[in-house]
């Protein structure tokens, strides 16, 4: 008999809600991590960190309300890297915590160490000590997640040349900054340095960034961006990065040559699966480190799946857990529910960005007619309230059965009202639903309201003429 039903390798998101799940279930549930990184990337390096350094850094920045207030206005003028670290190392302990509490409640055992196959029901793990003693298991998962991929010609220091892992670790704020790569994580951290003061150079090799957002969006994004003196380099790759002693000079294959105080690299992410000995258990990764699983999440080897960054996109903590929760259930014998492909996407940069369903681009490349309805946030009550007059929601509406196609949201709370529509799509409304609905006054949500009647005005117009 195994030691145990259920064997998840990693405490992420995806891991921990696997475990979890599996736990609820009755099973005899184990997880093993590192003693350090209980909670996964996710809570150490990743989401939590970066996202609990953006609020620090619109809270002492004081930059969302330099509409009412003035350009001048700041919350505090000399900002340390111990004012932006104190609040993310006080989320982070606590969010460890309550994992902890989480796992020790449900009686899943935590093993403190790291893991690798000896085969495909045998685990061995090793402690900090040096120790190694075999777990064997009737189903595994695989939660390991991602690390920064490092190009091998850049020599990082954790200092002066860095990834996002160690950004964290700056010993000050930097006067000026080269970011490698337009993706996510890096036009997250390029804003951040930038509503710091830092100024700013994004190096992306490919002729735009975040391509697969609304243009309009992306669009606004670059304005703002620019606005906190953000320099972009599209269609430029990087030769070469040298140290020198009072900063780095960042050498591009055009010939131009960057000077900063730093060099931040963004260029994706590497699964976690060099030391799992993945060809003990039958399995192997590609050359990214990831995992190919089928719909269930399950392997070639039906008892092993994976979840989370390590399989690839989307890669979100949001998507690894219920991730997670699915394998666990499958594994189990549980019925569940596929997971809807329309899945929420939320970039927290400054403002930030959040969308659903698919683009003007995409609908347009499919030949699906589609009609735009918009609201600004100067035209709300609650956008002039909080300083916001940037903001914008855009919905995307069918013009034969009028349900929501794709919602856009670019602003103050974006990530949080991308839900609304989400739920409207989820259950198959249509902008009807939102002409006709009563939101709060004064709020953001309003400006579903909005753009649903925009929408349905130019509607009416169509069917008009059409008559």
């Amino acid at each position: 008999m195994p030691d145990f039903d259920m064997l998840v390798i990693g405490s992420g998101p995806g891991g921990q809600k696997a475990a979890i799940a599996a736990a609820k279930l009755g099973r005899r549930v184990a997880v093993v991590d590192r003693p350090d990184m209980v909670g996964g990337v996710s809570i150490h390096t990743g989401t939590i960190p970066s996202k609990t350094l953006r609020e620090a850094v619109l809270y002492l920045t004081g930059l969302t309300q330099r509409d009412l207030y003035g350009q001048s206005y700041r919350l505090k003028d000399d900002i340390t890297v111990g004012d932006l670290t104190a609040r993310t190392q006080h989320v982070v302990s606590r969010e460890v915590d309550v994992i902890r509490n989480q796992l020790s409640r449900n009686q899943v055992s935590l093993f403190a160490g790291t893991g690798r196959f000896v085969d495909p029901h045998t685990v061995a793990l090793t402690d900090v000590t040096g120790h190694e003693r075999l777990l064997t298991a009737e189903h595994i998962i695989i939660a390991t997640g991602t690390r920064p991929a490092r190009p091998d010609t850049v020599e990082f220091d954790g200092r002066t040349i860095m990834d996002s892992d160690n950004v964290l670790d700056l010993p000050k704020v930097p006067r000026s900054m080269v970011i490698v790569g337009a993706g996510v994580i890096g036009m997250e951290y390029a804003s951040m340095f930038a509503a710091l003061g830092s100024k700013i150079t994004v190096v992306e090799k490919r002729a735009g960034m975040l391509d697969f957002c609304d243009l309009e969006v992306i669009e606004s994004l670059k304005y703002h961006l620019r606005d906190l003196a953000v320099t972009f380099r599209f269609g430029e790759t990087v030769a070469a990065v040298e140290r020198h002693t009072n900063g780095t000079l960042t050498v591009l294959e055009s010939g131009k040559k960057i000077p900063a105080d730093a060099v931040m690299y963004s260029a994706g992410r590497q699964g976690l699966t060099d030391e799992l000995d993945l060809d003990k258990a039958g399995l192997s990764a590609d050359r990214r480190g990831r995992i190919d699983v089928d719909e269930n999440f399950r392997t070639t080897v039906p008892h092993i799946y994976a979840v989370g960054d390590v399989i690839g996109f989307p890669a979100l903590a949001a998507t690894s857990m219920e991730q997670g929760r699915t394998a666990a259930y499958h594994a189990c014998g549980e019925p569940v529910h596929r997971i809807d492909d329309r899945q929420p996407i939320g970039i927290y940069t400054i403002p930030e960005i959040s969308f659903i369903g698919k683009t003007e681009d995409q609908l347009t490349e499919e030949c699906v007619p589609f009609e735009v309805g918009i609201s600004r946030y100067r035209e709300l009550a609650r956008g002039q309230i909080i300083g916001d007059s940037h903001g914008m929601l855009k919905l995307l509406v069918s013009p034969t059965d009028r349900t929501l196609l794709g919602v856009h949201c670019f602003g103050t709370g974006a990530t949080e009202l991308i839900h609304i529509g989400q739920s409207v799509m989820g259950c198959g409304g249509t902008v009807d639903y939102l002409v006709d609905a009563v939101f709060n006054y004064p709020t953001l949500a309003e400006s579903y309201k909005v753009a649903a009647l925009d929408a349905t005005n130019k509607l009416r117009q169509i069917d008009r003429l059409g008559d």
